[in-house]
Parts: C-alpha cells; structure tokens; sequence
C-alpha cells in the first residue's frame, strides 16, 4: 500500500460521507419535526423552512463532539494510518447500509448509536487482527479499546428511554388536567405562565446545546452561561411571560409561536450534535491523512495525534449543512419515517401500521389491572373528575385544512418542551443520550397521558414501540458485527475489499430503493380511503360508497387472477394474490371506521341516513370473507399438490366468474357513479347464479358418484360456488343501502334548493 491509495481511501470516505447524511437526515428528521406536522402548527412548507434555518445555524456550532471518531472509542496511538483507515471504511460503508434499511422500514433510529457501534466492532475487529498477527495475548485488547465510553453509552440508552416516557406522561397529564382538551379558555387565563416555562426550558436547551459547541462564542461566555443557569432563566421566563400575554391580548394563538421555536432548536441539536455522526469519521481520516503524510513513514507511524484537539473546518460544516437541508426538503424515506412515529401517536383510532403480538397483549393487559387497581384505591370522585378533565371527546372536532391533527397544539408544544429539558439536562450533567431516543420516547409518552393509547389501539401502539425500541438494540448488534466483518474483510483483501463492499452497499441501497418505492406506492394506494375532509357529512358519506366502489374494484381484479392462476395451477400467482388479503382488510377496516365518522357526523349536524347505512360495515366484512375464502383455498388446494380442477369443472367455473363479475362490475359503478341503483337487473342476474349454482351442483353430484371428482376437489370447487353466491348477495345488499341512503339525500338537497 502505497500513499497514493490512503488518498484515494479518504477520498472515498468523503463521498460515502454525503450519502451518509443522506440516509442520516432522512432518519433523523423525525426528531423534530415530529409535533410541528403531527400538531399542523403551521403549512408544511412553512415547517420546513423553519427547521432548515435550524439546521443550517446548528452546523456552525460544531464542537467536540467531533472528537469522538477520534479518540472516543479506540486509542488512535496504537494504530497506523492504513488500519484506521480500514475502520473508517468499515464504519462509513456499514452506516450507509443500516440506516437505510431503517429508513427503508420507516423506523427511527439513533445515528449516535449505529457510528459508536460501528466504530467499536470495526476497531474490536482491526486490533484483533493486530493481536493475532503479534501474537500477543488477546487480553491486550482493553489497550486498545475505550470499552468504559461504550459501556456508558449503553447504560444512558436504557436509563434515556425510561425516563423520557415516564417524563412525558407526567408533565402531559398534568398540563392535561390543568387545560384539558377544550384549552381555549383556560390558555387565556394563565397560559402566558405556562409558556414561559415552555419556552425557557426550549431557550436554554439552544443555549446548553448549542453554546457549549458554539466555536464563535467564546470559553468566557460559555463559562458565565453555566455560572448563572438560574437567573439567566428566571430571565427568559418572565420575558417570554410578558411577550406571551401580549400576543394573547392581540387574540394570537401562543402555542403556535412555542412549537415553531422548539422545532427550530431541536433542529438545530441535531445539527450540532448529530453531524458527526456523518461526517466525523471522514474528518477523522483526514486530519489522520493529514497527520501521517507530516512524518517520514506515513505507512507505518501511528497515529497518536488523533488524540489531540483539533478544531472542524467550517467550509466543511457549511457544505454538510446545505446537504442536509437538500435531503430534508427531496427525502421520500424522511416522511415514512416521522408517519410512523405520528402514526402511533395520533389521538383518533384508525388504520394501524402494526399487528398485535404476544408481548404488547401482555403489557396492555398488565396496565389495564394497575387501572383497575388504582379505581379501587381513588376515590370516585377524583375519578370522575380526573376522567372529566382528560376526556378528548368535549372538544369538538378541529381540522385544519379539512384534515383533523394527529394531536393537539398543547401535546405538541408539552413534547418540545419536556425533551428539550431532558436533553439539556443531561448535556449539562455530561450525560450521554440519544436524542432520538428521547423525543420518541416522551412522544408516545404524551400520547399515552392523552388516552391515544385507548383500548381499541393499544396493543397496536405497543407493538409499534417495541418494534421501534427493539430496531434500536438491533442497531448496537447489526452496527458492531457487520463493520467488524467489513472491516476484516478490508484488512486482508484491501483495495479490492472496498470496491466489493461498495458494490455491495449500492446493491443493498438500490434494492431497498425499489422496495421503498413499492411500500409508498402501496401506502398511497391505501391512502385513497382516508376521508380528505370531515366537514359535510352529506359529502362524507357519498365518500364511503365511492371507497367501497374502489374496494370492490380491488376484489374483483383479485379474484379474476386468482381463478386463472387456480385454472392453471399457478402457485406463485396465487402466492401473490395471498399477500393481498391483509391489505383489503386494512382498507375494509378503515372504511369501517368512516362509516362511523360519517354516522357521528350526521348525528352532531342533526341530519338523518337510512337506518341500515350501519348495515354496510357487516356487509363489506362478508364481501372481505368471502373473497378471502376463494383466495385461500385455491391458494392451498394448490401448494398442497392436490389434483388440478377437471376441465368441465373449469368451464363451468368460468360461467360462475362471469355472472359474479358482472355484479360486482355493476354495484361498483352504480356506487362511483352515484346513481339510482338498477335493483330490479341486479336482482335477475343473482336469481341467475342462484339457478347456475343449482344445475352445477347437480353435475357436480354426478361426479361425485362416479369418482371423476375426489373429496377435496369437490370441497374446492363447492367452495369457490358457495362463495360467489354469498358475494352476490352481499353486494345487492349493499346496493339497496346505497339506494336508500342516496335517495335520502336527493330528497335533501332538493328541499334545501
């Protein structure tokens, strides 16, 4: 290895670096701009705008934090400048893979904790590699290893996540019981008070965060910052108290002002703090570069001037700026990303992205028998009016730009605050955390005091976070083994090692690139079913017929294929239409919940629907359970090796998925185009599958008898008949609520002209 090569080694630690913030931002981002777009604080752009300029003032105070690349986790003078360019490698190339993978998965994940993992398997791997090859003995690790710094880190992950969810619950459910949902009233009265509280804790999070970094803010001033924490406080708090009033005064929404700020300084954390996990390792093999090239053996010196302070260049911060601020505006995979978290923070039921498992039913189980507990021991009284107080139902329904927020301004602004504390305080006390972990963990904290978790999401909710958390912990595991086997595979097979991790690495991206796409266009397929607006009930519920006309669409294209994957015994095809199901019931269960809005709607604005329109919700699940049921079978008569479907039962089946098609095609357009319904042609065509099914049964006795048709073909074909019947019926059914429920509203509009 010659010199040439370490420069085209850092070279490519610097464009792996952008591809790093890249994947990084996306992650991240979630961190603040969770509450601004879960609460609809302001237009989209707006927010963007905000949070950008947070991040671009965030770069420039770059700190120490840098040196963690550097010294933090191994002890730079027991290494040359080629091996710790081969943990460099292993770090940068392992970091782009992971975090898009939970970027392609839309799971937030810590940066910290991935580059510090990674940092700690890739130099685990390189001095066991040194060892071997000295023949010391293997205990002469812990020289080269800071393994107290990972152990620290570790512990501070854990204590982080309890504490940020214990801390938000506690401070959301008393600001809840002092404002509740219909806060209006209350916030004029002394909400000036609490949003000085607010807004200091935000304040002196910027202050602690960022002018301990800061590199234009001088020692002295940093030093007297720390020396008078709490008049400097009481300051900012009686300040933001009088400004707060005044706006208040001038009829102005206070809370809105307290979000945008905090947004704008977790931006600006994550800036500061964050950045080096992205460009720290490259900076890192550059002053290493640098370092080795002033000696007279480049190859071989060791590089123990990493361990001494050295100061970030800012045109490198600038430029790692402007990329972060591109990808936050251009990142797809930022937004799945920050829809999870609000998603399991929402204060409505709806879809929810995640099933129920063992282990969140036993956790909601456990909590529901502390409630029950605790009713025994408060009084009823307390209850009553603890209930009272934190009961989201007072509050009419509020929507911005007709769609309602996943939660309040108040959840939203009580999120900023109790995170910048959290994370302020711990700086302040040098204690190591994630901010990742924390604004996550005091969110579902919040949403948990707010009774978002409530018994018909609450499994659901878990199950998300554990997911969440667990992703965290597989972050220390995957980060620490893969760039411990990158980085092995580096030391032996050198430059041709990182060609092949690279092209690896883009593999890996490329793919994950094409599996994300698919999954948004899935989810934005799914999203046609959510209602735009909940302001005209009229509206809302012509709405539900038209989803249900894209439903049926989806069933019915579904069953075509899967009767001629069925005729010709093509498993794969059927293997595709299988893993459809789970995703019309999600769009069954979710026009379900419409309907429901639609029937509260109609109640609040005293309007009235056909009293079957109910009926529709039990309806649309058989339709769902009777296409499932072909699917499934066909799909296991199949994959069972079972005999094929003889040619006369083929063609009679053919007859069958004409006729129901014809229905299905027919309720599906009569819905979409909002017309009077054709009961009497629907009716003959069902009397026609019904007197079809009857002579097939028939025939199909006959070949029962003389053992042309064995039992589970019999089963099979029995089924696919049986059901389409019960689809047919089930839609005529629909189709009489339509007429009823449409003709209703006919009536309605034309006494209203």
């Amino acid at each position: 290895m010659n010199t040439d090569i370490l420069l085209i080694g850092v070279v490519i630690l610097g464009l792996v670096a952008v591809m790093d913030i890249m994947v990084g931002v996306s992650n991240d981002a979630v961190n603040f701009l969770n509450s601004s777009i879960g609460s609809r604080v302001a237009p989209r752009a707006t927010i963007m705008v905000i949070a950008s300029l947070g991040i671009l003032a965030g770069v420039t105070f770059s700190s120490g934090m840098m040196e963690v690349a550097r010294k933090g986790i191994f002890h730079p003078q027991f290494f040359t400048m080629p091996e710790l360019l081969t943990i460099f490698l292993a770090v940068m190339i392992t970091d782009i893979i992971l975090l898009d993978l939970f970027n392609t998965y839309g799971l937030p994940t810590s940066t910290t904790v991935s580059v510090v993992f990674e940092l700690l398997g890739a130099a685990v791997a390189v001095s066991l590699l040194k060892i071997l090859q000295a023949g010391d003995s293997l205990v002469t690790i812990v020289e080269y290893i800071n393994s107290a710094k990972a152990i620290t880190i570790i512990m501070g992950i854990l204590l982080s996540v309890a504490i940020s969810f214990v801390c938000g619950t506690v401070v959301q459910f008393f600001t809840r019981l002092l404002f509740t949902f219909d806060y209006q009233q209350r916030l004029r009265r002394y909400g000036a008070l609490w949003g000085g509280m607010a807004l200091s804790s935000i304040t002196y999070f910027i202050l602690v965060k960022g002018a301990k970094g800061a590199v234009f803010i001088p020692r002295e001033t940093v030093a007297w910052i720390n020396a008078n924490t709490l008049p400097l406080l009481l300051m900012i708090f009686a300040v933001s108290a009088v400004v707060l009033q005044i706006l208040q005064l001038m009829k102005f929404n206070i809370l809105k002002p307290i979000v945008l700020i905090g947004t704008f300084a977790l931006a600006m954390a994550f800036a500061a703090n964050d950045l080096v996990n992205f460009i720290g390792v490259p900076l890192a093999g550059l002053h290493a570069f640098k370092a080795a090239m002033a000696t007279a053996t480049p190859l071989t010196a060791t590089m123990g001037a990493l361990g001494e302070k050295v100061h970030s260049e800012t045109s490198f911060l600038l430029l790692a700026g402007i990329i972060m601020v591109l990808t936050l505006w251009l990142s797809k995979k930022s937004r799945t990303v920050t829809e999870t978290e609000i998603s399991l923070s929402q204060q409505e039921e709806g879809n929810e992205r995640f099933e129920s498992i063992f282990l969140s039913r036993a956790i909601v189980r456990l909590v529901l028998n502390i409630v029950d507990t605790a009713r025994v021991i408060v009084p009823r009284g307390v209850r009553t009016w603890i209930g009272h107080r934190l009961d989201p139902g007072v509050v009419p329904t509020v929507t911005v730009e007709g769609r309602r927020p996943s939660f309040d301004l108040l959840r939203a602004s009580v999120n900023l605050m109790v995170a910048s504390a959290v994370v302020s305080y711990a700086t302040a006390n040098k204690l190591p955390l994630s901010t990742t972990y924390v604004t996550f963990m005091v969110a579902m904290g919040s949403s948990f005091a707010d009774r978002a978790w409530g018994r018909e999401s609450a499994v659901y909710r878990v199950t998300g976070v554990l997911t969440v958390i667990g992703g965290w912990f597989m972050t220390a595991v995957i980060a620490f083994t893969f760039a411990g086997l990158f980085a092995a595979v580096i030391f032996y097979a050198q430059g041709f090692g990182v060609l092949l991790l690279l092209a690896l690495a883009g593999g890996l991206i490329w793919n994950a690139h094409r599996k994300h796409r698919a999954m948004a266009e899935e989810t934005l397929k799914g999203k046609v079913f959510n209602l735009k607006s909940v302001e005209d009930p009229r509206n809302t519920v012509e709405t539900t017929f038209e989803h249900m006309s894209l439903l049926l669409k989806e069933i019915r294209a579904s069953l075509d294929t899967t009767l001629d994957a069925l005729f010709r015994q093509d498993f794969d095809r059927l293997g595709v239409e299988r893993k459809k199901l789970t995703r019309i019931q999600q769009w069954t269960n979710i026009i379900s919940a419409n309907v429901f809005k639609a029937m509260r709607l109609l109640d609040q604005e005293g309007l009235a629907v056909s009293h079957k329109y109910a009926q529709t919700i039990r309806r649309l699940q058989k339709v769902n359970d009777g296409y499932r049921d072909i699917v499934l079978r066909a799909y296991t008569h199949i994959g069972n090796h079972h005999k094929g479907l003889l040619p006369v039962q083929i063609e009679e089946l053919e007859e069958v998925r004409r006729l129901l098609h014809a229905i299905l095609l027919e309720v599906e357009e009569t819905f979409n185009r909002k017309q009077t319904a054709d009961l009497a042609g629907l009716g003959e065509k069902d009397r026609q599958l019904r007197a079809l099914a009857a002579e097939l049964d028939a025939r199909q006795v006959s070949r029962i008898h003389d053992n042309t048709s064995k039992t589970r073909l019999s089963i099979l074909y029995y089924g696919i008949v049986g059901n389409a019947m019960m689809l047919s019926k089930q839609n005529l059914e629909l189709l009489e609520i339509f007429d009823l429920s449409f003709g209703k509203f006919e009536k309605a509009k034309e006494s209203d002209s």
